[in-house]
């Protein structure tokens, strides 16, 4: 009996540390290291290729965009895919950090510092107002599951385009800032009207690069990466999984799904704050229901929790439209027939079969030639 006793003691400290521990394979895997190394290095050398192309000047204005909606999809992903909820307001976000972004911006532009400078503190601002946002909504819209969550952010997104729409921020002459929602009352001088209401941001500073942006998608899919492996990003994806057993092993679920929810809101407002100043004037209304839709639909057509999917498609899907814009009245017929298309091939179990049969075979030839040398 005692070494019975002494055998269930021990199976019983097993399982406890087996669920206090980290799984085998976190951050600094190898696997997960390699697959990190080899993503990145694709980007940056798709980088260089771009870079030495002769783009045309539609192409060349797409590039920041293209980047900025890698973010946005990457972002949304960690809420739609390792969280598991359903987030339709996630365009609220970065209109909060394109507008705070570019304020702050146009605030320092006189200070005597490098340009380069101004833009990295304007996008730390706009990450850090887009984390505070993410608190102040996650504390209440996170108590909900589903449909209602997804109706309350999406409220929250229509109420920020209306709001940032009928605002007027200014600096008056003698260097205080003017805030109301009725117009202009000191502010007289055009330079120092950063918010004009309806006309949105004017006279922004085009700090944004097409190599910027590229670090800063590097950066978030490291960031992304790196906690999707975490011990966080697993207690994340447990009360995704089955939240009553996640809460009766002990994760606290307000805490990691609070976690999640700000790291993502903080991304789009850095996202916002690197699309803004790539224009010269920019409005409210572009960031609404329609934009939170289109960076769902990269989400989705990426495969939901699929970091390197969000890339390929917020590409694809940025790209085409433009691409297929020489054939007139057919170009959303074809964009409709290939996003079907495209659904077709992700979710079904089938072809998710012969794409793992292909990968096999190409990894085994690979094998084979390298055994040969």
């Amino acid at each position: 009996m005692a070494e019975k006793k002494a055998v269930g003691n021990k199976a019983a400290d097993n399982k406890k540390a087996a669920v206090k521990a980290p799984a085998k394979g976190g951050i600094f895997s190898s696997r997960n290291f390699k697959g990190d190394i080899i993503t990145i290095a694709v980007l940056v050398i798709a980088y260089f290729i771009i870079s030495n192309l002769k783009l045309s000047s539609l192409m060349t204005g797409l590039l920041v965009p293209v980047c900025v909606y890698i973010i946005m999809a990457m972002s949304l992903n960690l809420t739609v895919g390792i969280l598991g909820e359903l987030s339709l307001g996630h365009a609220g976000f970065m209109c909060v950090g394109a507008f705070t972004g570019v304020i702050f911006s146009r605030l320092i532009q006189s200070a005597a510092m490098p340009e380069l400078l101004k833009f990295i503190l304007s996008i730390l601002v706009a990450t850090v107002v887009g984390a505070v946002f993410g608190i102040i909504i996650g504390i209440p819209v996170l108590r909900l599951n589903g449909d209602y969550l997804a109706i309350v952010t999406l409220a929250f997104g229509e109420i920020i385009k209306a709001l940032l729409n009928n605002l007027y921020v200014g600096k008056t002459a003698d260097g205080s800032i003017e805030m109301n929602m009725s117009g202009f009352k000191n502010v007289t001088d055009s330079a120092g009207k950063f918010v004009s209401g309806p006309l949105g941001l004017t006279k922004i500073p085009k700090y944004a690069t097409f190599e910027i942006a590229v670090v800063m998608v590097v950066l978030v899919y490291i960031i992304c990466s790196h906690f999707i492996h975490s011990r966080d990003g697993r207690a994340v994806m447990a009360i995704r999984d089955n939240r009553i057993a996640a809460e009766s092993v002990g994760i606290n679920i307000t805490k990691y799904k609070m976690i999640a929810f700000v790291l993502s809101s903080a991304m789009a407002g850095a996202a916002g704050c690197l699309y803004a100043h790539n224009y010269a004037t920019l409005q409210a209304v572009k960031f609404d229901y329609n934009k939170s839709i289109l960076i769902l639909v990269f989400v989705v057509l990426g495969g939901i929790g699929n970091i390197k999917g969000s890339i390929v498609s917020a590409i694809i899907l940025t790209l085409l439209p433009e691409l297929l814009r020489g054939i007139g009245n057919y170009r959303m017929l074809i964009y409709s027939i290939l996003l079907i298309v495209i659904m077709l091939i992700n979710w079904s179990p089938k072809s998710r079969v012969v794409v793992q049969r292909l990968g096999a075979k190409i990894k085994g030839i690979f094998v084979k030639e390298k055994a040969a040398v």
